[in-house]
C-alpha cells in the first residue's frame, strides 16, 4: 500500500493552489528574476526597482521562496532560486511569456466561467470578453505580442525532441502552417540541409521570423508568407506541418484547415500534424498537462486536444488517412496523413 508521501492532494490543497498562479504572474510582470540575475537583493531594493510597496514586496518574495523561485537568505535578502531561472526573460528555457499569457486578466475571467463552457460546450472566453480569442488577438497587439512570445517559448522547448524523433529530410519542400516566429521551421531546415521551407502565418504571427531564421543560418532557404489558412495556403510544398494548430479549433474548422493543406500540395503530398495525442482513458496523473490543456482550449478557444481515433476522424473528413504516428506517449507526436 502506498505510504502517505504518495497520497493525492486533498481537494482543499488543490483549490488553494490557485493562489500560486497570480504570484508567478506578478513575479514575471515585475521582472523579479531579471532583477536578481546579478545577485541577491533586499526587498527594499527590489521594491525600489519595481516601484512597488516594500512591505508587500517582502511578503510576495517570502511566498515565492516556498516555490523555489527565490531563496530567502539568513541575512534577510533574496536571491534567484532553482525555479527562478525560467522566469528570466533571457533564459534559454524561459516560460515568462507563457506565465503572463495563462495568467492574463482575460484568461482568468474566462476560467472563472468554466461552468458556462461545461454546460453549453461554448468557449467562456467569447461570453466574458465579447469577442472570440483570435479576434481579440487581432485587435489587441500587446496581448498578441505576449501570445506569440509564449508560443515561441513553447515551441523552442518542444522542437529538439520533435526533430530528433521524426525524419523531415525526405521532403525537399515543406511549409510550416501557422508557424509563428519560425522556431520550428528553423530547426527542421537545419536538420535537412537540402530542404527549402515556407513559413506561413498571419502578419502579426510572423513578426521576428526573419531574425529567427537568420540566427539559425537558414534564411537563404526560407520564404515568409503572410495569410489566413482558412482562405488558402501557399501552393507547392511536398509537406505541410501543423504544430499546435488544430487544437485551437473545433472539428469543423480543423477539417477546413486540413482541406486547404491538401489542396496546396502537388500530387497529394503529406500533412504532418504535431500535437499531443490523448490516450483513450486517464490511467495516470502523468497526462495531467495535456488534459488541462484540453480544458484550456474548451474555455478559451473552443478547440480541444484529441485521441488517435479523433484525429483519424478529422483526417477522414478531410479526405486524408493516417499513415503513421511517431512519438506516441511523448508531449508531441507527429501524425502523418496522406490523401485517402
Amino acid at each position: 500500500m502506498p505510504g502517505p508521501e504518495h497520497s493525492p492532494p486533498s481537494v482543499l490543497d488543490i483549490v488553494f493552489g490557485y493562489t500560486a498562479a497570480p504570484m508567478m504572474n506578478v513575479a514575471a510582470r515585475l521582472e523579479i528574476a531579471d532583477k536578481l540575475a546579478d545577485g541577491m537583493k533586499t526587498s527594499s531594493e527590489l521594491a525600489l526597482a519595481t516601484e512597488t510597496h516594500e512591505p508587500s514586496m517582502y511578503r510576495l518574495l517570502r511566498a515565492l521562496a516556498c516555490f523555489g523561485v527565490v531563496t530567502h537568505t539568513e541575512s534577510d535578502t533574496f536571491e534567484l532560486g532553482p525555479a527562478g531561472s525560467s522566469l528570466r526573460s533571457d533564459s534559454p528555457d524561459s516560460v515568462r511569456s507563457m506565465v503572463m499569457l495563462l495568467c492574463a486578466e482575460e484568461t482568468w475571467r474566462s476560467w472563472g466561467r468554466l461552468e458556462h463552457s461545461v454546460r453549453t460546450g461554448d468557449p467562456a472566453w467569447d461570453q466574458v470578453n465579447g469577442i472570440s480569442h483570435f479576434d481579440f488577438l487581432a485587435q489587441h497587439p500587446e496581448h498578441a505580442e505576449t501570445f506569440n512570445s509564449a508560443m515561441a517559448e513553447y515551441t523552442k522547448a518542444a522542437t529538439p525532441g520533435i526533430v530528433e524523433r521524426y525524419d523531415f529530410s525526405r521532403f525537399s519542400t515543406l511549409a510550416d502552417i501557422g508557424g509563428g516566429d519560425g522556431t520550428l521551421l528553423a530547426a527542421i531546415l537545419k536538420s535537412a540541409p537540402a530542404m527549402r521551407g515556407t513559413l506561413f502565418d498571419l502578419p502579426a504571427g510572423i513578426e521576428g521570423a526573419r531574425r529567427t531564421l537568420e540566427n539559425a543560418g537558414v534564411a537563404d532557404r526560407a520564404d515568409i508568407v503572410s495569410g489566413d489558412f482558412f482562405s488558402s495556403i501557399p501552393a507547392g510544398p511536398e509537406a505541410c506541418v501543423l504544430k499546435s494548430v488544430l487544437h485551437d479549433w473545433d472539428d469543423r474548422k480543423c477539417v477546413e484547415i486540413l482541406r486547404r493543406c491538401r489542396e496546396a500540395m502537388p500530387g497529394g503530398g503529406t500533412v504532418l500534424v504535431i500535437e499531443p495525442v490523448l490516450p483513450p482513458h486517464v490511467s495516470s496523473p502523468s497526462i495531467m498537462g495535456v488534459v488541462m490543456s484540453d480544458l484550456n482550449m474548451l474555455v478559451n478557444t473552443g478547440g480541444r486536444e484529441r485521441t488517435e481515433a479523433e484525429f483519424r476522424a478529422l483526417f477522414s473528413a478531410a479526405g486524408l488517412s493516417l499513415t503513421s504516428l511517431t512519438g506516441e506517449g511523448t508531449d508531441f507526436c507527429v501524425l502523418e496523413a496522406t490523401p485517402a
